[in-house]
C-alpha cells in the first residue's frame, strides 16, 4: 500500500558542501587566487627583483668568489686572500691610489666652489636671460665622456691645440698638456670640472631657489650684510644637497676611467692611471680576473669608508 504525498517522510536536505554543489559566487576551499590585495605588490616588484638578482646580486657574488681564486675560464683554483695580498705589495696599485686621491683632493673642492658661485649668479634676478644661461651651463654634462675626452685631447694639443694656440697669443709659451706628468693631471681635471661643474650647478641652484625669501629679509631687516646672510642662511639651507654632491662627486672621482683612458692612456709615466683603469687594465689585457675583481673590492671598500665619514661629518646632527 503506498503512502500518501502527506504522509511521506521528508526530504533530508543536503549539507553544504556534500552532494550537488552550491553555487554562492565564492572560491572553493583549497583553492587560493594569485591575485589578492595582499600579492598585488609583490607581484609588481618581482620583475625588479628579479633584474637585481640576476644582473647586480648574482654578478657580485660571483666576483667575489673570483677574488679568491686564480686561474682562467672554468680552470680557477681557490687561493684565499692571495690576491689581496699581492694588492697591497703591488706598487702600481698604490700609485694609481695616490693619483686618483690627489684628483679627487684638488678637483672635487674646485668644480663644486665653481659650482655653488655659479649657482648663485644664475639665481640672482639682475642676470638677463636667465634660461638661456642656464641652458648654456648644463649643456656640457649631456655630452658623453669619450667625446669630451676626445674634444680635450684635441684642444689641449701641444702643436696644434686650441689652448696652446691661445696662450702663445699672449706671449706664453706651448705647454706639454698631455706629455707632462704634471700638465696631464691638470688636464685630467679641467676636463671633469668642465663637464660636472654644470650639473652640480642645476643642483644647487634647485636648492638656492627653495631657501625662503622671507630669511633673507629678516636678516637685511637685522643689518645682516651679503657675506653674513651667506654664511647664516644660504650654506646651512644647503647643506642636504651640498653633502649629497659631496659624496656623489668622491664616489665619480673614484671611478675615474673615462677622461684619462681617452686623453692619456693612464701615461706619461703612469702619472694619470686609476684604480678604475688598473682595473680594467688586468681584467681586459692580461685577463688577470682573479686580481682585477680583487681591486674592485678593494675600491668598494674605500668607496663606502669614505662616504660613511662624509655623512658623519656633514650630516644633519639630531
Amino acid at each position: 500500500m503506498s503512502l500518501a504525498p502527506s504522509e511521506r517522510a521528508p526530504a533530508t536536505a543536503t549539507p553544504a558542501g556534500r552532494g550537488t554543489p552550491t553555487h554562492t559566487g565564492r572560491t572553493r576551499p583549497g583553492r587560493r587566487r594569485l591575485l589578492t590585495r595582499d600579492s598585488v605588490p609583490y607581484l609588481l616588484i618581482m620583475p625588479a627583483v628579479l633584474g637585481f638578482a640576476i644582473f647586480k646580486a648574482y654578478p657580485i657574488a660571483d666576483s667575489l668568489w673570483i677574488s679568491l681564486t686564480t686561474g682562467n675560464g672554468d680552470d680557477r683554483h681557490f687561493t684565499g686572500l692571495a690576491n689581496y695580498q699581492r694588492l697591497l705589495d703591488d706598487p702600481l696599485f698604490w700609485t694609481a691610489l695616490r693619483n686618483t686621491a690627489l684628483i679627487l683632493v684638488v678637483q672635487v673642492p674646485l668644480m663644486l666652489g665653481l659650482a655653488l658661485l655659479v649657482a648663485l649668479g644664475l639665481n640672482s634676478t639682475k642676470v638677463w636671460l636667465r634660461p638661456l644661461w642656464r641652458l648654456g651651463v648644463f649643456v656640457p654634462s649631456l655630452t658623453g665622456l669619450v667625446a669630451a675626452g676626445v674634444m680635450f685631447s684635441v684642444i689641449l694639443n701641444r702643436d696644434a691645440g686650441l689652448l696652446n694656440w691661445v696662450l702663445s697669443a699672449f706671449g706664453i709659451d706651448r705647454v706639454n698638456w698631455l706629455g707632462s706628468p704634471f700638465w696631464a693631471r691638470v688636464g685630467v681635471v679641467l676636463v671633469i670640472t668642465w663637464h660636472y661643474t654644470g650639473y652640480n650647478a642645476v643642483m644647487y641652484l634647485a636648492g638656492l631657489q627653495g631657501i625662503p625669501n622671507e630669511l633673507y629679509e629678516a636678516a637685511m631687516v637685522d643689518g645682516a650684510g651679503p657675506i653674513r646672510r651667506f654664511a647664516a642662511i644660504t650654506l646651512p639651507q644647503l647643506r642636504p644637497i651640498l653633502l649629497l654632491t659631496v659624496v656623489l662627486s668622491t664616489i665619480g672621482t673614484l671611478q675615474l676611467f673615462d677622461e684619462p683612458y681617452v686623453l692619456t692612456g693612464g701615461g706619461p709615466d703612469n702619472a694619470t692611471m686609476t684604480v678604475t683603469m688598473y682595473l680594467y687594465n688586468n681584467g681586459f689585457k692580461y685577463f688577470d680576473f682573479g686580481y682585477a675583481s680583487a681591486l674592485a673590492y678593494a675600491l668598494a671598500l674605500i668607496v663606502s669608508v669614505l662616504g660613511i665619514l662624509q655623512v658623519r661629518l656633514m650630516g644633519e646632527r639630531r
